[in-house]
């Protein structure tokens, strides 16, 4: 199959299809990778020639040079990166890995790269890889990033494809287990505070509230929406109590929120656990300050931080880490249930 001008040109999922490999490995032949095998090396060769296909100019400087320098893409707010203690430590666990290495850490945050700055950055070879985290479905730019250079993803992707590099939690099981932990002291009317629903972990961590009610057939409480942002925890609690139904506990998809969830139930004299038990997600700096201090599910966010490094450090080395990597999560029982 030829192209012409009528058609946009070949991806490189088209190559390797043709080829009968994985992404990442025509990446890596593209790259100058010395881990591919002949045969790969060779059936990839012939798909671009078939497919007239011509790597971007950041895989072909790649193949020739290297920047040193990783990219930490955000797509997030501004306010929302420095507020959020999630992001603090995945960047302390990201420094951990690169102080030891010959890399420097270039920080994007860009909710929507206006403009397509930090796109065109990137795909102009300006760093070796890329580790993305908190990323959305509206975040199409980071596709074209994905084509451009190595990239590892903080968090199951939102649009999985074969190939592609992540480590993550299970955030299913986490919500799970959370909900269980509820149910098991014996709470009947159990709400929740999702994340966004734009985005694998909100979606996942719903998904693992709803799992537990249906198991042991009892009804789902209010559902509200939330952002990750203590604002948004206190907006959506606010709704909740609105509708008429006070629960007597919620599960609350992050700490930020679980915070402002409180902050609503104190100022209408509800008391935490008596009147409503409280879970959160994290195990965030923000469990122990808030007054109660919270049960939360423990994410290990330093260490998803040092171990997206070390995936992307060793593809950049021409090794051949995980595709996927899932790291434990555990409850941590408190005081607000």
């Amino acid at each position: 199959m030829k192209t012409d001008a009528t058609h946009a040109p070949p991806t490189i999922e088209e190559v390797a299809a043709a080829a009968g490999v994985s992404r990442s490995t025509v990446s890596r032949v593209v790259n100058g990778s010395p881990s591919v095998s002949p045969s790969a090396v060779a059936a990839v060769e012939a798909a671009i020639r078939e497919l007239n296909y011509v790597p971007n100019r950041a895989a072909r400087s790649l193949a020739s040079r290297q920047t040193h320098a990783i990219a930490l893409v955000v797509p997030e707010d501004v306010t929302l990166f420095f507020s959020d203690p999630f992001f603090a430590s995945i960047v302390a666990g990201v420094g951990s890995r690169l102080d030891g290495s010959d890399y420097i850490l270039n920080l994007f945050i860009a909710s929507d790269d206006p403009g397509a700055k930090t796109t065109s950055y990137l795909q102009g070879g300006n760093a070796d890889g890329a580790i993305v985290v908190s990323h959305h479905t509206s975040d199409t730019f980071i596709d074209r990033i994905a084509t451009a250079l190595p990239v590892v993803f903080g968090g199951r992707p939102v649009r999985e494809r074969e190939g592609d590099y992540y480590v993550d939690v299970d955030n299913v099981r986490g919500a799970r287990d959370a909900t269980d932990y509820l149910i098991g002291k014996g709470h009947r009317r159990i709400a929740t505070i999702t994340g966004p629903l734009d985005m694998p972990a909100g979606i996942d961590r719903l998904r693992g509230w709803r799992d537990a009610l249906q198991a042991v057939g009892i009804p789902e409480g209010p559902v509200e929406v939330g952002d990750f942002t203590a604002d948004g925890g206190l907006a959506a609690m606010r709704r909740i109590l609105d509708a008429g139904e006070v629960p007597d506990a919620i599960f609350v998809a992050s700490d930020l929120m679980a915070r402002g969830a409180i902050s609503t139930l104190a100022a209408e004299g509800l008391r935490v656990p008596d009147d409503v038990a409280i879970i959160g997600f994290d195990d965030s700096p923000v469990a122990t300050t808030v007054t109660p201090r919270l049960t939360t599910m423990r994410q290990p966010t330093l260490l998803m931080g040092a171990a997206i490094t070390d995936v992307l450090l060793t593809l950049l080395a021409g090794g051949d880490p995980p595709h996927v990597t899932i790291m434990d999560i555990e409850l941590v029982i408190r005081d607000s249930a």
